[in-house]
């Protein structure tokens, strides 16, 4: 005769508390009521031109996306936007691995707003193709600018190549102008292309850099020299003051090797120190200075209109090469062709040349 058991299995599972839904109802229905009342192009116009941050931040965002069905949005806020905008100073700043570049830009920022400037700070950053990085984290290390309520930092959009990304800071200029901004610092990211983008969207190309940063960046400095209006040595603090001081000199030594600009403006070299603030208003003085001296000559206008149309250009460009690769036909033959590029049936640029054939001819 079998026992009768009196205590359950210590394998039995007993009932719990039971869990709280992971969705809050009233949240859901909130972001639906949210998405349900977008503004319209005329409303985000109508809110940029009084200075609300938050309609240029929806503004932005609709100029980086990629969906089609936002362009005709995008594009029309930007017209309306457009004749209330180049009326700011732009600023480039670029620099080598570890320079400071963020706390420069915050001690930067926090002083023309204390002059009574309206700064904006946007980022040209193509980013990592593998990892997808971008530059997030340039928004919490300005703890306090983030806080100004005459600063807006925007970083840019990630995971694109170098010309979509810069075109789209392109348009954000248009935005943040037309908002009231009339300083807009525009930080490039790394060291290599996104130098080029940016001087071709700014007035003023600054960069910074260190003492004693060693010849393996020699040559990372020489390309970027050229296109620079002015040289800044950041970390001129501590022990570090008597080397800033010698490398402002061979500095401006080396700035005199170059060419005349264009701009009949002289490049030249200064020390900062972000950390105490020290140096920080002369290079806004160097701006102004240059500011003046090209809208004498002509030049700032000049190049202003240039810019616009090399924009144009380059816009052409990318948008042609995404229709290009867009293209359901072109991408199924680009596949056939990259196979053969790599089993040596035909040659790299035959190959291209049969692409290019079949997209025109569906044009």
């Amino acid at each position: 005769m079998a026992l009768k058991k009196t205590h359950p299995s210590a394998l039995k599972e007993n009932d719990g508390i039971e869990q709280p839904d992971s969705i809050s109802a009233s949240s859901v229905e909130h972001i639906q009521q949210f998405r349900r009342k977008q503004p319209s192009a005329d409303e985000l116009i109508a809110n940029i031109l009084k200075g609300d941050k938050v309609a240029l931040s929806r503004a932005i965002t609709l100029v980086e996306s990629t969906s089609a069905s936002h362009l005709e949005k995008a594009n029309e806020v930007i017209k309306g936007c457009l004749p209330h905008a180049n009326n700011s100073l732009r600023v480039g700043i670029t620099g080598v691995p570890g320079v400071g570049k963020s706390t420069f830009i915050e001690a930067f920022g926090k002083y023309l707003t204390s002059i009574g400037k309206k700064v904006a700070v946007l980022a040209v950053d193509p980013s990592s193709s593998i990892s997808h990085g971008s530059i997030l984290g340039d928004k919490t290390r300005m703890e306090e600018l983030v806080r100004d309520e005459n600063a807006y930092i925007r970083p840019s959009a990630s995971g694109e190549s170098l010309g979509g990304v810069a075109r789209k800071t392109r348009e954000a200029i248009i935005l943040c102008e037309a908002c009231g901004f009339d300083t807009i610092l525009i930080e490039t990211v790394g060291v290599g292309q996104s130098e080029t983008a940016v001087h071709s969207m700014v007035d003023f190309f600054l960069l910074l850099n260190l003492a004693g940063a060693g010849d393996e960046l020699q040559g990372i400095k020489r390309g970027i020299m050229e296109m620079a209006d002015a040289i800044v040595i950041n970390k001129a603090d501590g022990d570090n003051i008597k080397r800033a001081r010698l490398a402002k000199v061979d500095f401006n030594r080396a700035l005199h090797l170059f060419p005349l600009k264009s701009s009949g403006w002289s490049p030249k070299a200064n020390t900062c120190s972000a950390l105490t603030n020290e140096g920080i208003s002369d290079v806004w003085d160097t701006i102004i200075e240059y500011f003046t001296l090209t809208k004498e000559n002509g030049f700032f206008d000049k190049k202003r209109k240039e810019q616009s149309q090399y924009w144009m250009l380059e816009t052409i460009n990318e948008q042609l090469k995404l229709n290009f690769y867009n293209h359901p036909e072109i991408q199924k033959l680009l596949e056939e062709n990259k196979k053969a590029v790599q089993n040596n049936e035909i040659s790299p640029f035959a190959a291209a040349q049969v692409l290019l054939e079949k997209y025109f001819s569906n044009h």
